[in-house]
């Protein structure tokens, strides 16, 4: 890496769209139904493209489970040391379960020192937040007040780079539109090249913020 500092160009790669979805399952020989059905199971299962190859719902989620443990494994473990894994794994889910909801590390502080009764840093806590970051595990979207046109500190929302990484670690397989709906439209929106700032405006919250890079 440091040999071929200045001497590389970066692409980020993004799990597929859904007509990305669509076209994936023609090409792999799948039925594909009614756009609305099909979008479901899209919110649903999330768009690993491989995950597309199995039918059973169990397999599918072992496998997408399987992914997320290598990058957890291979992309943050191997390059960087983890000292407590438990404490680690439990800040992990409670993020990917709470995805689109307003997080701070305040209150994650108090969740897991009050609520839990696990003692940890906020330092700590900020630190595992930028490994999954770094990961591509997690987006960050920070906040953006429109009135004096600055970004804000705190209450950032946690997206999942995808819905199938909650699919694969929950065995409620119901969707939650909103906060499904929000992560599906700012993978897009990242995906599309915009940088993406949840909005606000007094007290009032703007869903989202698009600005070209």
């Amino acid at each position: 890496m440091t040999k071929l500092t200045g001497r590389h160009m970066e692409f980020e790669l993004f799990t597929l769209s859904f007509d990305e979805y669509l076209g994936m399952k023609g090409f792999l020989g799948k039925p594909v139904g009614e756009r609305r059905a099909e979008f479901e199971e899209y919110l649903r299962y999330g768009g690993f493209p491989r995950a597309l190859a199995y039918d059973d719902p169990e397999v599918k989620a072992a496998y997408i489970e399987e992914v997320v443990s290598q990058i957890v494994e291979k992309g943050i473990r191997a390059r960087k040391k983890v000292r407590n894994v438990s404490t680690f794994d439990r800040v992990m889910t409670y993020v990917i379960n709470n995805f689109g909801a307003p997080t701070s590390l305040t209150n994650l502080v108090d969740h897991f020192n009050n609520v839990e009764g696990v003692p940890v840093k906020r330092e700590t806590i900020a630190g595992y937040l930028r490994l999954l970051e770094s990961a591509k595990v997690l987006y960050k979207c920070e906040r953006f007040d429109l009135k004096p046109r600055r970004s804000l500190r705190g209450e950032e929302k946690y997206y999942l780079a995808d819905l199938g990484i909650y699919f694969a670690r929950n065995t409620d397989a119901r969707v939650n539109y909103s906060p499904s709906l929000e992560n599906v439209l700012y993978v897009y929106l990242r995906s599309h090249g915009y940088r993406v700032s949840v909005g606000r405006i007094g007290k009032l919250e703007c869903d989202f913020i698009c600005r070209m890079r």
